[in-house]
């Protein structure tokens, strides 16, 4: 049986003990330092993560109170609080170890020890700390799913219908999800949704934002770094695949990924582990991957700027969330959803008028659902009567009339099958020429019966 990794410090003062513990713990454990020095103990602390200390209580010649340890203890689970210390006192010493226990220690050995007993007490520890640790994690990356503050998909078009019933025959399996759509249509949610339907809806779902993490960044964010690796690295940090171990890993914006980073990333999906910068082994990971993009990625493969090879990776299953100016049917539902969520927090009494509702259901949202609920944050916000008004919406008024929305219909119409005959029926080039992505373009064939 392998050794266990974690790092454990004994400081005694007596040689004898000293050098018993060290032999015998570096055979379990996969780094031990032995002290006698109680001055020399916090030095190498900020040197070195330490899992565990095996604290002797006494230091001066004939001292008994376990004062020094006491401070000793203190210091540690003030400064090192992911440290676990476990104070060693002489038999019959318990007034003392319960002291010790007040300050943070979670157990205790009394000396002369038996061995297979001190490993059984340092085990516990470092079981009990993982356990601990997990259940943190799934507190903190579930908190949402768990209040039921994640709502649920909502609208009633058939757009809607379509993405709800794919999540559903989607999410039951192990397939890596490549969610496209514009900014604010929702892609996060989608992807949520698969989660909380999935085999992993009680591990971890971490977002990550790809575009916000700096280039310098990204290997210790994604996969974690050991203490020391760099200047800032003052202590070892798990990456967000090894925080959703087990779970969902959702990467957003992976159009902006730059190539070499794409090519780490291609890398840690095809071998399913990660090295944490300044380690020299690796982890496996046990995560379902979940990306989505605004970007058009075939445009981005012919321009050299994405890896086809990844693409493939992450694009078992496509799903396309279509923009809120294509499914018009559903922007009362929303509106209303939102505005009861905001009169709540704000504590309003206010209602939505008619008229208010014609403006929001006839607007073209270019900022999507986003646009949409920070529209309804603000018009409860600044309301002064009790019932909002169009006024109160502050959005331009993008309305066309019937007579001219037919015409702008037809002009698209005719837009399209201009692009398509000039690039020879080439979906992805004429699709560029609109300025469209391939999945807008398919969408308004559709519609056009092109």
């Amino acid at each position: 049986m392998g050794k266990y990794q974690a790092k454990i410090l004994i400081l005694d003062d007596d040689p004898a003990v000293l050098t018993t513990a060290r032999l015998f713990l570096k055979q379990k454990f996969e780094y031990v330092l032995g002290l006698r020095d109680p001055q020399a103990l916090l030095p190498a602390m900020r040197e070195t993560s330490f899992d565990v200390v095996l604290l002797d209580m006494n230091y001066a010649p004939g001292q008994s109170d376990g004062r020094q340890g006491l401070e000793l203890i203190k210091e540690i689970t003030s400064n090192y609080p992911d440290t676990e210390v476990i104070p060693v006192t002489a038999y019959g010493e318990i007034e003392l170890a319960v002291e010790a226990l007040k300050l943070g220690a979670r157990d205790f050995v009394t000396k002369p020890w038996q061995n297979e007993k001190l490993l059984t007490t340092i085990h516990n520890l470092l079981n009990l700390r993982v356990a601990n640790s997990k259940v943190e994690l799934l507190e903190e990356a579930n908190s949402e799913l768990s209040s039921g503050s994640i709502p649920a998909i909502l609208g009633s078009s058939l757009a809607i219908q379509k993405i709800r019933d794919l999540i559903e025959k989607v999410a039951p399996t192990e397939a890596s999800v490549l969610i496209l759509g514009e900014n604010g249509v929702g892609k996060e949610l989608v992807a949520r949704q698969i989660h909380r339907q999935s085999d992993r809806s009680d591990k971890p779902f971490v977002g990550v934002d790809l575009g916000a993490i700096p280039t310098n960044l990204f290997e210790s964010e994604l996969f974690g770094h050991k203490k020391g690796a760099f200047t800032d690295a003052v202590a070892d940090k798990l990456g967000k695949f090894q925080i959703a171990n087990g779970g969902t890993i959702f990467l957003d914006e992976i159009g902006n990924l730059a190539l070499d980073l794409q090519a780490k990333l291609l890398s840690v999906l095809q071998q399913k582990k990660v090295t944490p910068v300044g380690a020299n082994k690796s982890v496996p990971i046990n995560v379902r991957v979940i990306v989505a993009t605004n970007s058009n990625l075939d445009e981005k493969i012919e321009s050299s700027d994405f890896r086809q090879d990844l693409l493939y990776r992450i694009n078992t299953i496509e799903i396309t969330v279509p923009p809120l100016r294509e499914r018009k049917g559903d922007v009362a539902e929303l509106a209303d959803y939102f505005f009861q969520i905001y009169k709540t927090k704000y504590q309003k009494k206010v209602k939505l008028s008619k008229e208010a509702l014609r403006v929001l259901e006839e607007h073209v949202w270019p900022g999507n659902i986003r646009e949409l609920s920070h529209t309804m944050e603000r018009c409860v916000i600044l309301t002064k009567s009790g019932t909002i008004t169009p006024a109160d919406l502050g959005l331009n008024n993008n309305r066309q009339p019937e007579e001219d929305m037919l015409n702008l219909e037809e002009m698209e119409k005719a837009l399209i099958l201009k692009s398509l005959k000039k690039n020879s029926g080439n979906i992805t080039h004429a699709a560029r020429d609109l300025g469209i992505d391939r999945q807008a373009l398919y969408r308004r064939l559709e519609k056009y019966g092109l």
